[in-house]
């Protein structure tokens, strides 16, 4: 037998545990000294107490611990109870890394500040364009918001202008406009340039996309999910030479390899003169 102490030791576990699992009757000990209260526990014990802290650190409370190692739960019910805990910490996982991609990019924006040079914006015309688009609806218009939305749209555009036999005649465009759901949602339009003479009738729509009279342009090197100091750069310009934004910016995917460190994109912001 074993005292309290090195129980706890062979189990990788605390006393003050053990005192605890002891009192909500969880594990008791083997046997217990009736003059000295002293615990004593016995080797084939630490087969409960590996399976108690296993289900503990899944996330199972000591209440539902003491039904499973009781049995009161079936085998269809524990594997019910195991999936919908694995379920639980996948989202907790996904959530964390979400966060974790969040503070990266705005760390990384943080970190260019001062170094995306003003001069590198420019300030042209943008023509019109017939595109063929697919539309969807972004919760926020950050990267985080739109990544997950535009990039299946464009996958599914591209999909369905093959099935059409209707080719590209240019780079993809994204513009967005609010929706009218309100919030910080906004409508993400992916869209690729046709030709002038392309017409609808397909399931996808046919459209005009309006030019840009003024527009502050910059060219952001990188994933989409570092767009922020790009961003930015140019809500500094603008303010820097005294035009006002009327719009959300275009972007103008120019190249898009597999690697997207390696994609370039021109920012397209609407601006007018005060």
């Amino acid at each position: 037998m074993f005292t309290i102490g090195d129980f706890a030791r062979h189990g990788r576990v605390s006393v003050r545990m053990l005192r605890h699992y002891d009192a909500i009757g969880l594990l008791r000990p083997a046997h217990v000294d009736p003059a000295s209260g002293y615990r004593f526990y016995e080797a084939g014990q630490l087969a409960q107490l590996n399976r108690v802290v296993a289900l503990k650190e899944l996330g199972f409370t000591l209440q539902q611990v003491r039904e499973i190692l009781d049995q009161r739960v079936n085998l269809d019910e524990l594997r019910g109870m195991l999936r919908l805990r694995r379920a639980e910490l996948a989202a907790a996982m996904a959530a964390d890394a979400l966060r974790l991609a969040r503070v990266e990019a705005r760390l990384r924006t943080i970190e260019s500040e001062g170094r995306v040079p003003s001069d590198d914006v420019v300030l042209k015309r943008i023509p019109a364009v017939r595109v063929a688009e697919l539309t969807g609806t972004a919760a926020t218009d950050t990267p985080e918001g739109i990544g997950p939305v535009i990039g299946p749209l464009y996958d599914e555009l591209c999909g369905r202008l093959a099935a059409a036999g209707v080719a590209a005649t240019g780079p993809g465009i994204a513009y967005y406009e609010d929706s009218p759901e309100g919030d910080d949602a906004i409508i993400v339009h992916a869209c690729v340039p046709v030709a002038a003479g392309a017409r609808g009738g397909h399931d996808f729509a046919i459209v005009d996309l309006p030019g840009i009279d003024s527009a502050a342009t910059l060219v952001h090197r990188g994933p989409m999910d570092a767009v922020l100091a790009g961003v930015q750069a140019l809500a500094r310009w603008i303010d820097a030479n005294g035009y006002r934004s009327v719009g959300y910016a275009r972007e103008l995917y120019l190249e898009c390899p597999d690697d997207p460190e390696q994609w370039v994109t021109e920012l397209q912001e609407p601006v007018v003169s005060p």
